[in-house]
């Protein structure tokens, strides 16, 4: 009779549940957690808040520490899933930046032994010229407030300068003589349109590394930022009941339903899903603009083109130096000559030195980095290309991965919130706004994330800057680098044909054009010995002043027009 009755109690005990073993979710909390909370058989869930209030085997305690775990794994999962953006914009941004600062650092040395080569005392007597030059390229590629422009027009104002006097040593010019030459140097093209060609290529590489390298740093930013999420207590709520309340059921084992995982994670990470737009024409701007850097703004030939262009320069002007002299001392007067003395030709000066060698096409140097640029570019372009739609991509990712949700084959066998079973719930669209209909959790779609909205302006100065530089132009100095040629040719030669660009160089290979030949002044174009500045200090200025007396009510009426169009954001 005792026996029987026990037998009763036993099934009574089993039917409610309190008989079932809590061994296996014992076993899988104490890999990370103390067990002395955990019970050792189910007991009455009505002290529960996040999990079903069925027999149980979680305390109080253990739910807690379960629901924090949950959100530390949650922001793991994240972490991990967008740790490749993170590697590639870190790492890409220091191969990249190293190899343009070395690329500089190597032409800035190939031009000096070159030209002490060639050139000998002539040229370390000047040298701070050259130095000068690529001290304010390296300050514009670093994100100095330089203009391009400028630079390069003080370079050959100076140029002019110094090579003026050694085609002439017949005469002997004061400081204010040589800034009346070189303030008209415009005018004068004393190196034919070289000046013009080595802007256009130099600018647009240059232009184009700065931007590419700044593009890379802000997206290493963004996804600094973006992935430093802030979890709400909805959120934490939804990601226990799909994690470890299975193992409140007794249940360690089993995972949460594909599509439960996938409208949980929709709804945690619903303002980074918003990025998606705008970080997909982020990447696109980066793609297209490492392209270019790769084709017609390729920096390494840009680099390379500074000694070439600056000595044919040179050379243009020692070939037209008596066209050149007529014209300025037609314009800035006769000078006083020089005493007599022994008096040497530029070409008796060169004492016979063969001209400095050039790379060719193929010659693309690999520099201490261990890469050239081409295989930099390929490099970053296989890496950008899966970036596209990672926001929108980030809860299927998550959710993909076996540990953290059951294969969306095995719908029958999954926990669907409540207990196993088919999770009949349809998922939720992407995006904050598609969220009033997720049914796993509350989020207020009417109060869009601080956070997410000035990560959006980011991406959007970003794309800006970037598209800007696939056309050449500096977001700093718009207006004066758009078409500019440092002192000859127009838009249409700034523009988008790149034939003449790099001889020699894939498609754009044309055969080299000939030096314009020198024209002879017009009488408008004469110097007025009255346009001499009266010191050196005013270079610059009566330049700026010079340049706009001479414009004419047409071009004058177009850059009003230009202006205009900015300023309303055409």
């Amino acid at each position: 009779m005792k026996v029987m009755m026990m037998v009763c109690v036993i099934a009574l005990w089993g039917a409610a549940g309190g008989a079932r073993s809590c061994g296996e979710s014992r076993r899988v909390y104490g890999e990370k957690h103390s067990l002395d909370t955990a019970p050792h058989a189910r007991i009455s869930g009505e002290h529960l808040r996040l999990c079903p209030r069925d027999y149980t085997c979680c305390s109080s305690v253990m739910e807690d520490t379960l629901a924090r775990q949950s959100e530390a794994d949650f922001l793991s999962a994240v972490r991990d899933t967008s740790q490749f953006l993170l590697t590639t914009f870190t790492q890409r941004h220091r191969k990249f930046d190293e190899f343009f600062r070395e690329l500089l650092d190597v032409a800035e040395k190939s031009m000096n032994e070159m030209f002490t080569q060639t050139y000998g005392h002539l040229y370390t007597q000047n040298a701070h010229i050259f130095r000068q030059l690529f001290a304010d390229l390296r300050r514009f590629y670093t994100g100095g407030t330089v203009s391009l422009s400028e630079v390069l027009a003080d370079f050959w104002a100076g140029l002019v300068e110094r090579m003026f006097s050694l085609v002439n040593p017949q005469y002997q010019f004061t400081e204010d003589y040589l800034v009346c030459v070189s303030k008209h140097a415009e005018q004068l093209q004393p190196f034919g349109d070289l000046p013009h060609k080595l802007h256009i290529q130099v600018s647009r590489a240059l232009t184009a590394a700065r931007a590419l390298v700044q593009g890379l740093a802000a997206g290493r930013d963004i996804v600094n930022k973006a992935t430093k999420l802030t979890v709400g207590s909805e959120c934490v709520r939804a990601l226990m009941r799909q994690w470890f309340c299975p193992l409140c059921h007794g249940s360690p084992s089993l995972k949460p339903c594909h599509s439960l995982c996938l409208n949980v994670m929709k709804g945690c990470l619903a303002n980074e899903a918003d990025l998606d737009t705008e970080w997909n024409n982020f990447i696109d701007a980066l793609m297209l603009l490492v392209q270019k850097l790769g084709g017609p703004f390729h920096f390494e030939l840009a680099t390379d083109s500074i000694a070439v262009k600056v000595s044919e320069g040179i050379m243009y002007m020692q070939e037209n130096s008596i066209t050149v002299s007529a014209k300025v001392f037609q314009g800035c007067g006769i000078p006083r000559p020089t005493p007599a003395r022994n008096k040497r030709s530029p070409r008796e000066r060169d004492n016979g030195k063969p001209a400095f060698r050039t790379y060719s096409a193929e010659e693309k140097p690999t520099t201490a980095s261990g890469t050239n640029l081409d295989r930099l570019v390929e490099e970053l372009q296989e890496r950008l290309r899966p970036m596209r739609g990672f926001w929108v991509a980030l809860p299927h990712t998550i959710c993909n991965d076996e540990r953290m949700a059951a294969d969306v084959t095995n719908e029958d066998r999954c926990w669907n919130g409540q207990t196993r079973g088919r999770y009949l719930q349809s998922v939720t669209a992407d995006g904050l706004v598609n969220q009033i209909n997720n049914p796993e959790l509350e989020v207020d779609v009417a109060r869009p994330d601080v956070k997410t909205r000035r990560l959006i302006m980011e991406l959007r100065v970003a794309v800006n800057r970037l598209r800007l530089a696939q056309t050449g132009r500096d977001a700093d100095f718009i207006d004066s680098d758009v078409e500019g040629g440092s002192g000859s040719g127009g838009a249409a030669e700034a523009g988008e044909r790149f034939s003449d660009d790099w001889p020699g160089y894939g498609s754009f290979s044309p055969p080299r054009n000939t030096l314009p030949v020198d024209k002879p002044p017009r009488p408008r174009d004469r110097l007025r010995p009255r346009d001499m500045p009266t010191n050196k200090r005013n270079r610059l200025n009566g330049r700026s002043r010079s340049d706009a007396g001479r414009l004419s009510p047409a071009p004058l009426s177009a850059l009003l027009l230009l202006a205009v169009c900015f300023s309303l954001g055409l």
